[in-house]
Order: structure tokens, then C-alpha cells, then sequence
């Protein structure tokens, strides 16, 4: 074993992704672990759909089990947590009072829910970690009424899962539909009539002023009234988590920012996952995405970065969410001005809707239509040439709008 020592600080998917991409490559020196969290990295997209159900195993879906980290000799510092980052002398402070020396310095430090308004309560809860889920468990369990401040991701998923249980969910939502952001307004519009369906009350063009506990329940005071519940879930987004970095003089904006190599401003330090703010060469600009395909691809590229690979990270970003029975799937980037295909059927909610411009697929929603993203994923960096017509036609197999390009063609050639 060399003498070089690496450094991941994080216990998500991305640090996970980093130390196995490492281990894999062929980097045989120390290699450390640390994280805040009292457990190996473990799986967060659970958290706010099968775990919460009183049935389900109480343990976390662990990314590898401890013993693989022993059997390949990475250290886990758990409950730990870097303090302070002095790159000059490339050395890490920890909450335990020690101080690590690094050769290679990953951050993927994560992302922290927004706090909850108003009161200090456990009727009133945010999601993010293993132990935001253990607690909302806990006092779901008993719950009649939840009221989900928030209408994106994490609020939709946990309203689904509370109506599941027999529970009543009421979502409180700023826009005038549920996950307008992801999804835009058309298709927000029909995720929002999906919930309707299902029972929960929707407050939609609702601002929240404020939510207070009475001893007995939980108010939420909001532009148009008040709302009673036994539970408040706070789902009103995220804050990244760059006080580490920014404090170490690296380069922050809405994130750690990288190059697309995941290399920050600051010589050996690399970041990845849900904190990085990286540059993407296709799109031409930097993008912080928080989405767990996209932080565990992100790590191994971080990881074959510092191995001395130089691969710019060029994946298309993709997510999924389960709710009630259907299955949303997203890949690519859209503008406001792209056109809208629709293929498969908005009544039988099996349809997906393309985004067009200029012949080229530019991203796709699809609703329990997965094998449509899978084709678009593909498609997205490599030239093609499509038009309307084609996309509504479902006999026209997608996987044959790639247009046949030279074998001398170079790799800028087929993403340009």
C-alpha cells in the first residue's frame, strides 16, 4: 500500500460512489471515510416512501454493508464531523479534536432540508437523514391528520405515502400546481389531479406565514387561513451544504462550483453529489442537481478525476419518483420555449412528453412509460434528427432516431 492518503467527506451516494470508484481504480493508499452520520451511506430516496410504513424493516437499505469498507480497507470515521479546511497545509479538522492530513480531498457534503418556520417541535418535522425518517415514523404512526408544507418531491412522495396508510394529508403549495418546477405546468397539472384523486386536500396558491405548536396539534397559518393537523412535514426544498468549503476560501454559488473535471478553484480538492455546483459541457453552465443517479456517477467521476483520468463528467441527469401506483421518470433539460410532444395517452396516464427544438429531444416526463426514458438517455448527446410526427407515433421505435455517424467521427463530433 503507498503512503498517499485520500479524504471523502460525506455519507451519501456520492461519497459512497467515490471510495468504491477509487478502490476499483486501482488506488492502493490510505483511504478515509468521514461523515456525520452515525451509519455507513445508505440509500435516501426510501426515506420518504417504504420506510415510513409502520411494516417495513426500521434499518436503513445500506449502499454496501459495513463489512465491505473493512474488507478494502477504508476507514469510517462515523459521527464525525469536518470542521474546518486549511488547503495549504492540506489538513482536515474534526469534531473529534484530531486533524487529518489528505493528499486528495473529496467533498460531498450534501444538502440539509430547509428549517422548519415557526416553532421547535416534533409535530413539526423536516426529511432529510435516517434520523429525520426514524422520528417522522415514529409520529406518523399516530397521526390523523399530516399537513405537508410544500408541494414538490419530497411533499408529494410523503402525502402519498400518509394516504397509503390511511392517514389524511392536506399539501400546502405556493404555485397553483404540485411539482411545477420538475415538471413544469402542464404536467404538474395532471400530478396535481393524481392527488386530488386520491384524497389529499390541496392549498394551492398558499403561502405559509407561519406554523405554530398548541400542545395538542399543529397550525399552520397561511394567506388564505389556518390549517389544523397532528403533524407538520416541512418539504420546502434544500440549502447545500458549502460552509466547509467557502470557509476554506473555495468557490461557492448555489453550491461547491467545479469545473467538469468535479476540481474546484482550490488544487486537490474535488466535490460531488448533491453540493456541487459543476460545469456541464454540453449545456454550457453550471448545474447543482440533486438527484441520486446523477450523485452516484458524480462520485465515481470525481474518484477516476483524482486518479489522474481527466474525464469531464458528461451524464445526463436523471430522476424517478414513485407515487400511489405510478412511476415518474425525467431525463435532459427543457426551456420554456420547447415544443411539447406528447406520446401514449394523458387519460391512461401512460404518456410521455418530449421536449423538442431545433429536431432534437432536448429532455422527456414519462409516466409508467420508463423504456421511453431509457431511449432518450441514450439519445440525448449523440446526433439525431427527429420531428413531431415521429415522437407522437408509438410504432416508431425511439431507439432508431440516432442518426449513423461516421466511424472516424470524434467524440466532440457526436456531442456537438
Amino acid at each position: 500500500m503507498s503512503t498517499v492518503r485520500h479524504v471523502v467527506v460525506g455519507g451519501g451516494v456520492a461519497a459512497a460512489s467515490t471510495v468504491a470508484t477509487l478502490r476499483s481504480g486501482g488506488f492502493d493508499g490510505e483511504l478515509v471515510l468521514v461523515s456525520d452520520d452515525d451509519t455507513v451511506p445508505y440509500e435516501r430516496p426510501p426515506l420518504s416512501k417504504d420506510f415510513l410504513e409502520p411494516g417495513s424493516p426500521p434499518t436503513p437499505t445500506l449502499i454496501r454493508e459495513p463489512q465491505w469498507y473493512a474488507d478494502h480497507q477504508v476507514q469510517t470515521l462515523l459521527g464525525v464531523k469536518a470542521q474546518r479546511l486549511d488547503p495549504r497545509a492540506r489538513r482536515l479538522k474534526l469534531s473529534t479534536g484530531e486533524s487529518l492530513s489528505y493528499d486528495g480531498l473529496v467533498l460531498a457534503t450534501g444538502v440539509r432540508a430547509r428549517p422548519a418556520p415557526g416553532d421547535a417541535s416534533d409535530r413539526i418535522l423536516t426529511l432529510r437523514s435516517l434520523a429525520d425518517a426514524k422520528l417522522l415514523r415514529s409520529r406518523l404512526a399516530s397521526a390523523e391528520h399530516v399537513a405537508v408544507l410544500g408541494g414538490g418531491f419530497i411533499g408529494c412522495e410523503v402525502a402519498a405515502t400518509a394516504v397509503g396508510l390511511g392517514k389524511r394529508a392536506t399539501i400546502v403549495e405556493r404555485a397553483d400546481v404540485l411539482m411545477n418546477k420538475a415538471l413544469g405546468h402542464s404536467i404538474g397539472a395532471i400530478f396535481t389531479d393524481i392527488h386530488r384523486a386520491k384524497g389529499v386536500e390541496l392549498h394551492l396558491n398558499s403561502v405559509v406565514l407561519g406554523v405554530h405548536d398548541t400542545g395538542s396539534s399543529a397550525v399552520v397559518r397561511t394567506n388564505h387561513g389556518s390549517i389544523e393537523a397532528d403533524l407538520v412535514v416541512v418539504g420546502a426544498g434544500s440549502l447545500p451544504n458549502v460552509e466547509l468549503a467557502a470557509e476554506a476560501g473555495i468557490v461557492t454559488d448555489n453550491g461547491i462550483v467545479t469545473d467538469q473535471f468535479c476540481r474546484t478553484n482550490v488544487p486537490n480538492v474535488y466535490a460531488a453529489g448533491d453540493v456541487a455546483s459543476s460545469y456541464h459541457p454540453f449545456y454550457n453552465q453550471h448545474l447543482r442537481v440533486e438527484h441520486h443517479d446523477t450523485a452516484t456517477r458524480h462520485g465515481a467521476a470525481a474518484a477516476r478525476n483524482l486518479l489522474g483520468h481527466d474525464e469531464p463528467f458528461l451524464e445526463a441527469h436523471w430522476f424517478w419518483s414513485d407515487q400511489y401506483e405510478h412511476n415518474l421518470q425525467r431525463t435532459g433539460r427543457a426551456e420554456g420555449s420547447d415544443e411539447v410532444v406528447i406520446r401514449g395517452s394523458l387519460d391512461d396516464l401512460k404518456f410521455s412528453a418530449f421536449a423538442l427544438r431545433d429536431g432534437r429531444i432536448r429532455s422527456v416526463i414519462s409516466l409508467n412509460q420508463p423504456r421511453d426514458v431509457i431511449a432518450v438517455r441514450r439519445l440525448l448527446f449523440v446526433d439525431h434528427d427527429v420531428t413531431a410526427d415521429k415522437l407522437r407515433d408509438q410504432a416508431m421505435p425511439l431507439n432508431r432516431l440516432r442518426s449513423r455517424m461516421p466511424a472516424s467521427a470524434t467524440a466532440e463530433e457526436r456531442t456537438s
